[in-house]
This record gives C-alpha cells, sequence and structure tokens, in this order.
C-alpha cells in the first residue's frame, strides 16, 4: 500500500506550483515503523519529517539515509539535543525562545541550523507561531541570531469546510512570503499543506507540502 500510494501522489502532485517552484513532498513519519518509513524511501519519498524529538532520536540511524530530515511539530527547547546536526530543517519554529536555544546550542557545535519560522496564519489559540501581523518583526528578531539561517515560513490552516476562508488565509500566507523575500531574500520553502489540504495550498502557492495517512494510511496509536 505504501508504494503505491507515493507512486499515486508523486503522479498527482504538481512538479511546479503556479509560481514555477518545484513542490517538495515531505512524509510525515509521526509513530511510524522504521521498516514503513524506509519503504516509502525506497518508493520514491526523498523528505520525511518527524515531530518527537524522541522518536525522532530513536529511529534516525535505521532510517535509510538518502533522505533530509525535518522537525515538523512543536519542539521544547530541552529537546533540541536529540536533534542538533542531524536535522536539515526545523519546519516549526514558532517562538523566539526556541529561536535563540537552537542558536545557542548550533554555535556551541559550530553549526547552521536552517529554519522555517512558523506563522500562526489562522490566528488559533491551539496552535502555535507568529502571528501574521508579527511575521516581519519576529523574522528580524531571528535573522540577528547567530547560527541560524532562515529558509522560508511554515504555516497550518485551520480545519474548516470553508474552502473560501482557506484560499484566502493560504493566499495571504503566499503574501507574507513574497513580501519578506522581496525585502529580505534567501528563502527557499513555504511549507503549507497537509493531507486534507494540499492541493489547495499549492494552487495558492506552497511548495512544500507534510503528507502522513496519504502515505501510510490512518495512525495506530499504541
Amino acid at each position: 500500500m505504501i508504494e503505491e500510494n507515493v507512486k499515486k501522489l508523486l503522479d498527482e502532485i504538481p512538479e511546479r506550483n503556479p509560481f514555477g517552484e518545484k513542490v517538495t513532498l515531505v512524509a510525515a513519519i509521526k509513530t511510524r515503523t522504521v521498516e514503513e518509513i524506509n519503504r516509502a524511501i525506497a518508493a520514491g519519498i526523498t523528505d520525511i519529517g518527524d515531530n518527537h524529538a524522541q522518536e525522532f532520536r530513536d529511529k534516525n540511524d535505521d532510517i535509510l539515509p538518502s533522505a533530509r530530515r525535518h522537525f515538523i511539530g512543536h519542539l521544547q527547547t530541552n529537546k533540541i539535543k536529540y536533534l542538533v546536526g542531524k536535522t536539515d530543517l526545523y519546519q516549526s519554529v514558532d517562538r523566539l525562545e526556541l529561536a535563540e536555544a537552537i542558536s545557542a546550542r548550533y554555535a556551541r557545535e559550530g553549526l547552521t541550523a536552517h529554519v522555517l519560522l512558523q506563522i500562526n496564519i489562522g490566528d488559533e489559540q491551539s496552535k502555535g507561531g507568529f502571528s501574521a501581523d508579527d511575521a516581519e518583526s519576529a523574522y528580524l528578531a531571528v535573522k540577528a541570531l547567530p547560527s541560524i539561517e532562515i529558509d522560508g515560513l511554515m504555516a497550518m490552516l485551520p480545519e474548516s469546510d470553508d474552502t473560501q476562508l482557506l484560499r484566502a488565509l493560504a493566499t495571504r500566507m503566499r503574501g507574507i512570503y513574497d513580501g519578506l523575500n522581496a525585502r529580505y531574500g534567501g528563502f527557499k520553502h513555504l511549507s503549507m499543506g497537509m493531507s486534507g489540504d494540499w492541493k489547495l495550498c499549492v494552487e495558492c502557492g506552497s511548495n512544500m507540502i507534510r503528507l502522513g495517512t496519504a502515505i501510510f494510511g490512518e495512525r495506530h496509536y499504541s
């Protein structure tokens, strides 16, 4: 099933978004076994993302090394130690405190962390992230830190059946991304879109999507 799902998705996902940017599929691997993850990589997945630091630590060495590693969940500062030097992209830098902790740890190691700033585009209390109105000030604050490179932005749309609302939020998110990139440059990724809304997000300008159940099926928590 995993192999078939990956093939179907790679056939279905546009190679480029309407802005001409390559669309990258990140497989969300939370709760998945090493065998399942490696099957997905062998089938064509190039990027994987976990949102649990200790689970990442425990599985990482057994996962095929060809896939780029992303951290895509809420990260406590005391868990950075499990990820330092092993994570290609931190997608969910949702507060200045976290950025400062990543910066300090990577500076001590003589490394550079690549990050995305998480924007709470739906202004939801249940989600972390910088507010849309504070996106520029957050960018400047994080950009001033040593040992961090900001590669773009990440967002999660609200769970809603209101397609017009979701499209408006995704379009606003793309506008924030374009505005910051025009002023400061260096952006590579707008990570926006999950199994339920990725098509809309790509249409609105996302160039990175995070899919789990569409690849592996429903999660089973032990």
